[in-house]
């Protein structure tokens, strides 16, 4: 009687304090701490790989461990289970290791007991590293070779995006710290002289000098002490560098420029989209990728004008920081619920996630709830999402290599429609082709009957050929 009463008090209470089921998740994470970009190639460091483990470490306490707050619905905790989980990275050597580090503290070794497998003979044969687990990570064309490129559309290879963040340097904002900083930038010389020219240590460079600075800020112990490098130093020259980078990618009145931020918002969205088609199969992803992707996404989800966040949405975000994307339900958890019991979470944390420093929901959108409903939510990805290979190559206007193949092999037209056949007067290539067989053959036939008149001949029909033959095939009549 009293589970009764209990389950219809519980029908009774409002969505929000209903009991939440997770789903699955999306991940997006940066690296961890790694070597300074100008001294390519750049290496994660062991404290990168600290970090990035420690995040894994939570998120597997968050989500995948037996006792996990937010345990998604069915997944492992213990064994991995590879038709749950994909994890993808860029072909580069900080972002791959680190995915790689995260996916150990996600799924560490299981240990002798679990880590063993039973021959037919009798045999055990014992995993190697105490269980070591192995989950592959897919790799990805877009961002390879970002952590080698101190520029931040260098690694895109979308013409367009170049294109828009090339025009920042022409701007007013750009010449007006350019000429305003010049001076501070020129006391930096003899810190980072021999790393840069006279004439580029300037604001131009603002993130690659933060970035070699910063970087010896942590592991440089032979850094000269001068008044110079100070805390103070390092603060102004990461609000330029902030200022900077964030302006290269992401520009309101010309949204190509995140296309970083919009391939981010596509692969969300078919992400957590999977989960759904396949009830709940696919549970977590994870993906690894460079700072730009964060920034230009902070920029088209409306989340740079959040007010209270510190300038978390504004600046380049720290080692190891993530964005998860929670879909979750109210309603029961089995069979799978429809998509209109669907929700999804955002949350963001700078910086390596532990259990002393959680991450945070936050609104999209410009919206003022941090739940959105799976209508909702996929409407305002898609409204900037940009998906499929096809589809990038128009935005981007690129027509070489993979663009090369997608066109030609379009069965469609942006709009989906079948492509105009249409030559440059404005009558289609199919009409046209027709239009030129017709007088082709009708020069033909002018030809063969002027030979005809000249020469006597007549057109003589088959029958009149064949019809009065014999049984012996000889014909009966005259000659022709």
């Amino acid at each position: 009687m009293l589970t009764l009463v209990t389950a219809f008090l519980l029908a009774l209470l409002p969505g929000s304090l209903a009991a939440e089921t997770v789903l699955g998740v999306y991940v997006f994470s940066r690296h961890g701490d790694r070597t300074a970009k100008l001294t390519p190639p750049a290496n994660l460091t062991d404290l990168g790989y600290n970090q990035i483990f420690t995040s894994g470490t939570y998120f597997r306490n968050r989500y995948i461990a037996q006792d996990a707050p937010s345990r998604i619905a069915g997944i492992n905790s213990d064994i991995v289970k590879q038709s749950q989980i994909t994890a993808s990275a860029p072909l580069d050597t900080v972002l791959m290791n680190s995915a790689m580090g995260f996916l150990q503290g996600l799924y560490p070794p299981v240990g002798p007991g679990l880590g063993s497998d039973k021959l037919r003979n009798g045999t055990v044969v014992q995993s190697p590293l105490n269980g070591y687990q192995l989950i592959p990570v897919q790799t990805v064309t877009s961002g390879t070779g970002s952590e080698d490129s101190a520029w931040l559309q260098g690694a895109s290879n979308c013409a367009q995006a170049t294109v828009s963040s090339n025009e920042y340097f022409t701007s007013s904002d750009y010449n007006d710290l350019l000429a305003s900083t010049a001076e501070f930038y020129a006391s930096l010389t003899p810190l980072i002289n021999g790393a840069f020219k006279p004439d580029d240590i300037s604001y131009k460079n603002a993130y690659s000098i933060f970035d070699l600075l910063n970087v010896a800020s942590i592991h440089n112990s032979s850094l000269p002490h001068s008044p110079l490098f100070t805390n103070s130093t390092l603060s102004q020259l990461r609000t330029l560098a902030d200022h900077h980078e964030f302006n290269l990618a992401y520009n309101a009145s010309t949204p190509i420029r995140a296309i970083a931020g919009s391939t981010l918002a596509a692969q969300t969205v078919q992400g957590l989209n999977n989960t759904i088609v396949t009830a709940g199969k696919s549970k977590i992803i994870v993906e690894f990728g460079a700072y730009g992707s964060f920034q230009s996404f902070f920029g088209l989800a409306n989340l740079n004008s959040l007010p209270n966040t510190n300038d978390s949405f504004y600046g380049v975000p720290d080692y190891a920081s993530t964005m998860t994307f929670e879909l979750f339900t109210t309603a029961a958890p089995s069979p799978f619920p429809a998509p209109a019991d669907l929700k999804v979470r955002f949350l963001f944390h700078n910086g390596t996630a532990s259990e002393s420093s959680t991450p945070t929901p936050y609104p999209l959108f410009g919206q003022s709830a941090t739940e959105l409903s799976w209508a909702d939510f996929q409407a305002g990805m898609n409204r900037f999402a940009v998906g499929g290979q096809e589809q990038w190559c128009r935005a981007c206007g690129n027509s070489t290599g993979v663009c090369a193949s997608a066109k030609s092999s379009s069965p469609t037209s942006a709009t989906g429609s079948p492509p105009s056949q249409s030559s440059d007067d404005g009558v289609s290539k199919v009409v046209a082709g027709v239009i030129g067989a017709m007088v082709t053959l009708a020069v033909i036939l002018a030809v063969e009957a002027a030979l005809m008149l000249g020469g006597g001949l007549r057109l003589v029909r088959k029958n009149r050929l064949t019809g009065n033959e014999g049984v012996n095939g000889q014909a009966s009549g005259g000659k022709a």
